[in-house]
């Protein structure tokens, strides 16, 4: 089943409250089986499965994963990484990115405006286990001119929840 994009012109507009009701539920808990989603909702079981089942359709639901705790898996180091290219071209861009999404514990990859061309959030276990990334992967990427890193020190706040009204 090939996903929807929402149209860009007001993907929300689509939605009704009990969309966002349903929306709101699956992001803090995906888990919940359709009974009970149904019974927050105040839908009937069978009402509220082809509701999931459109939103999935229609692209608002990417996807329904498990978020894992870093610290116990020994990926409790966040560092950010503020990435300077020596070029701006499509090919140097390209090339960058296609590294980039090879890194181990690579989370995300932005391009971004401003001091930097891209921002990375990494996982690693600790300062060792980046220091040896970063001597054997970051030191390599294609048309690097400039690499910042930011340690986390302390997670303040962290959240997979899109804010719907």
């Amino acid at each position: 089943m090939k996903l929807q994009t929402p149209s860009a012109a007001a993907p929300y507009a689509q939605l009704d409250r009990t969309d966002r009701a349903i929306l709101r539920q699956l992001q803090r808990d995906a888990s919940i089986s359709n009974v009970a989603l149904a019974a927050k909702v105040h839908l009937s079981a069978a009402a509220c499965l082809r509701r999931v089942e459109r939103l999935r359709r229609d692209g608002f639901i990417r996807a329904t994963v498990a978020l894992l705790n870093p610290q116990a898996l020994g990926a409790g180091m966040l560092v950010m990484i503020g990435v300077v290219l020596d070029r701006s071209t499509p090919e140097a861009f390209a090339a960058f990115e296609r590294a980039a999404a090879k890194i181990s514990g690579c989370m995300e990859c932005h391009v971004v405006t401003g001091e930097f061309d891209y921002l990375l959030l990494l996982r690693t276990r600790d300062s060792d286990s980046f220091n040896r990334l970063h001597a054997e992967q970051l030191l390599y990427l294609p048309g690097v001119r400039q690499i910042r890193t930011f340690m986390a020190l302390k997670q303040v706040l962290s959240t997979t929840e899109l804010p719907l009204a």
